[in-house]
């Protein structure tokens, strides 16, 4: 179980990466925290790039600074943005995330948090924001 703790400690290290965002064209900063099974935290933000394409998100930055390292176990993530760093709304995860997500993560358990801010969190699974998500265990069927 998740503590609101560790969910203050994760908003708060999401927020910490609005500050490392490049977003130099849309303006829309994003931050991200991803607790993994043993405890860690990976932190990520968005940076874009002139030829959009090879953008990437801070959810996906997260997951691949953790599986660039052997980690591959994965129970929440913690996502905040918005324009010009200032959090306005809850900011979910693009279709391209989620994607991400199915490949490391099993949609019943792992947790996606959105925030306003540390009293305004909340709660989805990868399953509710990806209901008829594509994985690993479709290409053995």
């Amino acid at each position: 179980m998740i503590t609101n703790e560790l969910k203050i400690q994760l908003f708060d290290k999401a927020k910490t990466m609005l500050n490392f965002s490049y977003a130099p064209y849309s303006h829309f900063h994003v931050g991200a925290a991803l607790l993994t099974k043993n405890g860690k935290i990976y932190t990520g933000c968005n940076i874009e790039n002139a030829a959009y394409g090879p953008s990437n998100c801070a959810e996906r930055t997260a997951f691949f600074k953790a599986v660039s390292e052997g980690i591959l176990k994965f129970d929440a993530i913690m996502v905040v943005g918005g324009p010009n760093g200032k959090i306005k709304d809850y900011c979910p995860p693009c279709g391209v995330c989620r994607q991400v997500m199915m490949e490391f993560c099993n949609p019943d358990e792992f947790k996606i948090f959105l925030a306003k801010s540390k009293d305004d969190i909340v709660e989805y699974t990868l399953k509710e924001l990806l209901p008829l998500g594509f994985g690993n265990a479709d290409l053995n069927k």
